[in-house]
């Protein structure tokens, strides 16, 4: 995770996220801001979730898993280690702990619970805000190494990129809102439109759905969007291998010559047409 910067700034989906079954999958951890919903099941390493999140499914944490006060969550919470749950937070299945639990007043478990480790009834700090609160203190004192340590507990021990949910978030197998910029890995597999305020797109996904943004919209090598791409006052750029099964809207447009768009092309703008081989562009 980047120091200096909000780590809920942007929707960041890691190389390799896959939409599985109704299930998010990924192999790093999860992070969803707070009053986010989330209709997916989520699997990865560690799940953390801020102030009232939904998620529509089972929650499949292999390390640790932290929901904060008022978290709802409609299937099953199975947690490979330790388990946080605030106050007044709702499982609509089982919960199963490897490890410890720490559990918030009113907690509902509506098909009962168990944890192999200690089990201690608390309110526990708001996960999200006690690593941000300590984590912007640290930076702005300059304690850097203090900080840096702060995120890797965050973020876990393994090099994987999270996958975070940014604050009041709707993620759906219909679409992804989210109020911040869009940033999407490489080979990754998701159903849903995805609307941001800029999208950038990493090379080889599939993306069953439209893009849409209101600034600039780049698609990486070998992708293919099932849908249209617009953009209302930004650019769109199509590199080598894109495919667009639908049209594409913007105000200016950078295409490769070995990208395909098979609906019209509105630009109201610029267009240029790269060709690498020859060395020259043509506009």
């Amino acid at each position: 995770m980047a120091l200096g910067r909000d780590p809920l700034d942007s929707l960041q989906i890691p190389d390799g996220t896959t939409v599985e079954e109704h299930d998010l999958v990924t192999d790093g951890d999860v992070i969803v801001g707070g009053q986010s919903t989330v209709e997916f099941g989520v699997r990865g390493r560690n799940v953390v979730a801020g102030e009232r999140v939904r998620f529509g499914g089972d929650i499949e944490a292999e390390s640790d898993c932290r929901l904060d006060v008022w978290c709802d969550v409609a299937g099953n919470v199975l947690v490979g280690d330790d388990a946080y749950l605030g106050e007044r937070v709702h499982v609509g299945g089982q919960l199963m702990v490897s490890g410890d639990l720490d559990i918030g007043d009113d907690v509902e478990i509506d098909e009962g619970f168990e944890a192999n480790g200690w089990i201690v009834i608390r309110n526990p700090v708001p996960t999200l805000v006690f690593y941000f609160i300590v984590l912007s203190q640290l930076l702005r004192v300059g304690e850097t190494d203090a900080a840096e340590g702060i995120a890797e507990a965050l973020g876990g021990d393994a090099p994987d990129d999270p996958l975070v949910i940014p604050r009041g978030s709707d993620v759906s197998d219909d679409s992804w809102r989210v109020s911040t910029a869009a940033e999407v890995g490489d080979d990754c597999r998701l159903h849903g439109n995805i609307r941001a305020e800029s999208i950038e797109m990493g090379e080889d996904d599939n993306v069953f759905g439209s893009l849409r943004a209101r600034g600039d919209v780049s698609v990486g090598a070998g992708t293919r969007i099932h849908g249209d791409v617009t953009t209302r006052g930004g650019t769109v750029r199509l590199d080598e291998g894109v495919r667009i099964l639908g049209d594409v809207s913007c105000t200016d447009l950078d295409l490769h010559e070995d990208a395909v768009v098979d609906g019209s092309i509105r630009s109201r703008g610029e267009m240029r047409i790269r060709r690498p081989d020859a060395g020259r562009e043509i506009e």
